[in-house]
């Protein structure tokens, strides 16, 4: 495991949840700066919010894993796939819309 840790310690300066909840305010602000520079294209724009969704879904999907099952996501296989369609949905949709600028933008 690479995280932060204090020299000759085990336990991490920063928990791997804290380091999650930390990341979305970047993460919300690349958001908004594409949103506000209107330069995105749409379909890509609405895979960059699909990844809220993803990480909206992953969250109680995590809980219920570990409540249900006492295990993390990664570890059971059907809420994993299940989770990561999401992302993976996400994704399809950045690539669509990049593809259609770029074909558009070859076409003029």
């Amino acid at each position: 495991m690479f995280l932060a840790s204090l020299p000759n310690s085990s336990k991490p300066m920063i928990s791997k949840e804290t380091l999650f909840a930390l990341s979305l305010f970047p993460y919300l602000g690349f958001l908004w700066f594409i949103k506000r520079s209107e330069q995105m294209p749409r379909l890509a724009l609405y895979g960059f919010y699909g990844t809220l969704v993803f990480v909206g879904v992953t969250i109680p999907v995590g809980i219920y894993a570990q409540v249900h099952y006492g295990e993390s996501l990664a570890n059971v296989d059907w809420l994993h796939g299940g989770a990561e369609v999401f992302l993976t949905l996400s994704n399809i949709l950045v690539v669509l819309g990049f593809r259609q600028a770029v074909m558009k933008e070859s076409r003029e």
